[in-house]
């Protein structure tokens, strides 16, 4: 059962729903950005630059923790998504590693620890 905030424990993330999110490219974008960043880094949803209306991006980020991709941390009166590097690796051995190596058209490959 998710947590108060809406994430899934570990054990009910589930493929399916992963891909799901992970299939449109505003969400693709923002875990691939996520995966440039050090473990454990937190990002304001607004820095990831995207051209969607407030309500639009605040859906977006819904269906990414939901999906168990993004735990989501209130800091005061914003709040932050972080990769949740750690549960997506230890359900999906190899999933990250390969959004790594096929980012959305134009951008480059990150270097991260999905990589190693």
């Amino acid at each position: 059962m998710p947590d108060a905030e809406g994430h899934p424990v570990r054990t009910e993330i589930h493929l399916m729903t992963v891909l799901s999110a992970l299939a449109d490219p505003v969400r693709y974008r923002v875990v691939t950005e996520l995966l440039r960043e050090p473990v454990g880094t937190e990002r304001h949803c607004s820095s990831f630059g995207l051209s969607v209306s407030k309500s639009t991006r605040a859906h977006h980020f819904r269906i990414l923790r939901e999906a168990g991709l993004i735990r989501q941390v209130d800091r005061g009166n914003s709040r932050k998504a972080q990769l949740r590097w750690d549960d997506i690796e230890s359900r999906f051995p190899g999933l990250l590693a390969l959004i790594v190596r096929n980012p959305p058209a134009g951008d480059t490959p990150a270097i991260s620890r999905a990589n190693a």
